[in-house]
């Protein structure tokens, strides 16, 4: 597999937009689970991922590239790291029914959330079972797919309304996410 473009969206009804993104690219999901549908699009070689977010349809959730290994993984983070871009760690996640090798590029000028990662394995669980872990798609205003607690998630990635987690420049190792209201959220 060569590098290839994700784009993660909020719809508001997952049936309806498996439908749709289906018709539009010719091509069922590579996967799909409740609430969720991800398709792996040839040409142009896209991931489309969609997370059904109720009142959230036709919102950006957030942005990636997958890579083919866990040693292009850590050659990109080397590589950001010496343009003196920021990156979250996050080894062996669990998130969207995938377990990852992945980081989230940090400072991005909109406040958008970039991944890149590389797909381990398949996973029946959306999220990570240790939720301790900082992962995948839960927090407190998070935006996963409907009909997972929120209490039970832990925090990270795909929240739409907390936004992305990072770290905090203390150095503290804890994971902070501020909401679009500027307020700031400790985990």
């Amino acid at each position: 597999m060569s590098r290839r473009v994700q784009l993660a969206l909020n719809v508001a009804n997952i049936d309806e937009a498996v439908t749709f993104y289906a018709r539009l690219f010719g091509t069922e999901p590579a996967k799909r689970r409740p609430g969720y549908a991800n398709f792996a699009i040839a040409e142009p070689p896209l991931k489309l991922v969609l997370l059904e977010n109720p009142g959230q349809g036709g919102t950006l959730n957030h942005l990636g590239i997958e890579v083919p290994d866990t040693g292009t993984v850590d050659a990109e983070q080397a590589r950001l790291a010496g343009s003196d871009l920021a990156t979250v760690d996050e080894r062996g996640t669990t998130c969207c029914y995938a377990r990852q090798d992945k980081f989230w590029v940090q400072g991005a000028p909109d406040g958008e959330s970039w991944e890149i990662y590389t797909v381990l394995a398949d996973s029946q669980s959306f999220y990570s079972e240790d939720h301790d872990d900082p992962s995948c798609c839960g927090g407190a205003d998070a935006g996963r797919p409907a009909g997972h607690d929120r209490t039970t998630e832990s925090p990270a990635c795909c929240a739409t309304d907390a936004g992305p987690a990072h770290a905090a420049p203390d150095g503290s190792g804890r994971i902070t996410k501020r909401s679009q209201t500027g307020r700031e959220q400790n985990f």
